[in-house]
């Protein structure tokens, strides 16, 4: 039961909570945890983040008429429970009125629906696609809470000045935004700017609420936040977990002000929020996919031994189980490698040598091969005969299998369909060599509060050092195939990340002929990557949701040249 308070108090609580798309079910069933601990607080009104009951984002999904009656079915019973006289409720889900589906904020409070607020700007831009199955609903007038009118702006709605200059001009005192804003490095910046905008055009303050979670390959990082009238931080809610931040606010001189809200700290640099990021993607997609553990190779080398630290942290070193798949190009070092690794993980560690499987698919090639020479092929019969051996491992036991091709690889298709690009998820999918090789050196010298895997180093400094290689003939190095990593990566932030001209390009100081073959390498791979596993998204345009381009393009960015 809520305290008795004046007019001039409100107690806020905010659910930086995580939500699983469709299970309605355990979304309502979250909520009413999250209430029943904000009414131990004594709040006064408990938030919940956008489109809470349905899951976010729901995609087509949220099209289908049983699923929108189900959430409905889902409002009307947390409605019901608002009759005990605790914490009103705002939470949002997707609501049909007039025969328009909306993305809705709903006002419960003493056992019924009061009011529902409907997002008026719905975007329609890289991972966002909210034209497609939602109508925009009217600007909106403040919701009565306990005697304050709250704004209630739906994420999208802070990013233009309409929606809050219109609260504000409709009599709103204080502004909370329900959100489900995806991370990407940088992003905690990009929204503090958003929020500090809308504060000093409207004079309110501002409560910032978003989600937390892994949603296929998007992540949401919570870092919750609020801003008072002035621009001051009223309070700051911990980055990827779930968390109750409960916060008072008090009206003086006609104004709402926090009172000593919690500031949680931020991570101190980029790398470890991407790394934290990579985690949860992991461990949520596992989880609410019902896989009960992982499976992945592990070759030696950097990709393979950050993914098996990143599993680790995600999951346990228990629900981890790593493989070695030796070949006759696979070196002593590569072994010892990826043993130390297994060990430093505590993971199960597996031998499994590929030669048997090869050297079958070679005999079975042989009568129609002939005489031709050895090339390529060969080298990806290797590389498949390990993802076949990793999904048959997949398929009796049960866990799922983890691909581990960074975003360099995956940009110019040095990887091999149906081989090493095998497996279900990705958490470096949208990490560049050059960053794999950051978060490496980062993990074996700092481990997130929330990881579940050992302190301190978890894989042999010689393999983050040595030059990375495929092993798929003898001497073999990446960089005998592709740019060095640092010029590659650098040619390819202006191509995949900032879509720079060839020319411009060039002129920066890159090697004409470089430019010109990364780029008609980006071009071809985009088969392979169309058929490619999801995986956590960290940068701006990764690829999938946010670079959308035809598998047959036969345009080249001609760059200045004839």
């Amino acid at each position: 039961m809520a305290e008795t308070r004046t007019p001039d108090t409100l107690r806020i609580a905010l659910a930086q909570a995580n939500p699983t798309v469709g299970d309605i079910a355990g979304n309502l069933a979250r909520a009413r945890r999250f209430r029943a601990e904000a009414a131990a607080q004594a709040a006064d009104l408990i938030v919940f983040p956008e489109l809470f009951l349905a899951g976010y984002p729901p995609e087509d999904l949220v099209l289908k008429p049983a699923f929108q009656a189900a959430c409905r079915r889902a409002l009307d019973d947390l409605a019901a429970d608002t009759a005990d006289g605790g914490p009103d409720v705002l939470i949002g889900l997707p609501f049909v009125e007039d025969g328009k589906l909306h993305n809705s904020v709903a006002h419960l409070a003493a056992g019924a629906l009061r009011a529902v607020r409907h997002k008026v700007d719905l975007p329609n831009y890289g991972v966002f696609d909210e034209k497609r199955v939602f109508a925009p609903g009217p600007l909106p007038g403040p919701i009565e809470v306990r005697g304050v009118r709250v704004g209630v702006p739906i994420c999208e709605d802070i990013w233009t000045e309409e929606v809050v200059d219109c609260l504000a001009e409709t009599g709103g005192e204080l502004l909370i935004s329900p959100n489900g804003s995806p991370y990407w490095r940088g992003k905690a910046d990009v929204r503090l700017n958003v929020a500090t905008a809308r504060v000093v055009e409207s004079g309110l303050p501002l409560i910032y609420l978003n989600q937390v979670g892994g949603q296929d390959e998007l992540v949401f990082d919570g870092a919750s936040f609020g801003l008072n009238a002035d621009r001051t931080l009223a309070f700051q809610s911990p980055a990827f977990v779930e968390d109750l931040t409960v916060i008072d606010w008090r009206r003086a001189d006609g104004r709402w002000r926090s009172v000593g809200g919690p500031i949680a700290a931020p991570d101190d640099e980029d790398d470890k929020a991407d790394y934290r990021a990579c985690v949860l993607g992991l461990r949520d997609y596992v989880a609410k996919s019902g896989f009960p553990g992982v499976v992945l190779g592990l070759s030696g080398g950097v990709d393979s031994a950050l993914c098996a630290a990143l599993a680790v942290d995600a999951l346990g070193a228990d629900r981890v189980r790593c493989v070695m798949l030796p070949y006759r190009f696979t070196s002593q070092e590569s072994l010892s490698d990826a043993a130390a690794c297994a060990e430093a993980l505590g993971v199960v560690y597996d031998m499994l040598p590929i030669a048997p499987a090869v050297e079958g698919v070679e005999a079975a090639l042989a009568p129609l091969f002939g005489t031709l020479p050895r090339d390529v092929t060969e080298e990806n019969v290797q590389s498949r005969a390990r993802g076949l051996l990793l999904m048959a491992l997949s398929n009796k036991f049960g866990p799922m299998v983890v691909t581990t091709g960074n975003k360099s690889e995956m940009s110019v298709g040095y990887a091999t369909l149906y081989g090493d690009m095998n497996g279900g998820f990705n958490p470096i999918k949208d990490l560049y060599k050059t960053q794999v090789f950051r978060l490496c050196r980062l993990r074996n010298r700092w481990r997130p509060a929330d990881a579940l895997g050992p302190d301190g180093p978890v894989m042999p400094a010689n393999v983050i050092d040595k030059p990375p290689s495929a092993e798929l003939r003898e001497n073999q190095k990446d960089e005998d195939s592709l740019p060095p990593y640092e010029v590659l990566d650098a040619i390819l932030q202006g191509l995949v990340e900032d879509e720079t001209g060839v020319g411009d390009l060039v002129a920066a100081g890159f090697d004409p002929e470089t430019v010109a073959r990364v780029e008609r390498l980006l071009y071809l791979a985009e088969y392979k990557r169309r058929q490619s596993a999801p995986g956590v998204k960290v940068t701006p345009r990764n690829f999938g949701r946010d670079r959308r381009y035809p598998i047959i393009n036969r345009f080249r960015d001609p760059g200045g040249r004839a």
